[in-house]
């Protein structure tokens, strides 16, 4: 199984042998490759995989699954702070 993770494309590198961008995985920057999402601008939200953006995603469903992520990661700080105890 694998998880891809959205991300909003911030800016976008043509300069090397491949396409590639910073995209803004919910505060994490990180360079990817979106060469084989020619159609990617700046501003569009896209799931990626290890590096590489696999589809392009519509900004309500980003938003919906990177909202899920938070909780989860809420959910799994509070059970840890309740073993703690």
């Amino acid at each position: 199984m694998c998880l891809a993770v959205p991300g909003q494309i911030k800016k976008i590198d043509e300069t090397g042998a491949l396409r590639m961008a910073v995209v803004d995985f919910n505060g994490v920057e990180q360079d990817i490759c979106i060469e084989w999402l020619p159609e990617a601008n700046v501003g569009d939200y896209v799931l990626a995989h290890v590096g590489t953006a696999l589809s392009m995603i519509d900004e309500e469903s980003a938003k919906a699954s990177l909202d899920a992520f938070d909780e989860i990661a809420d959910l799994l700080e509070q059970e840890a702070l309740d073993n703690s105890n």
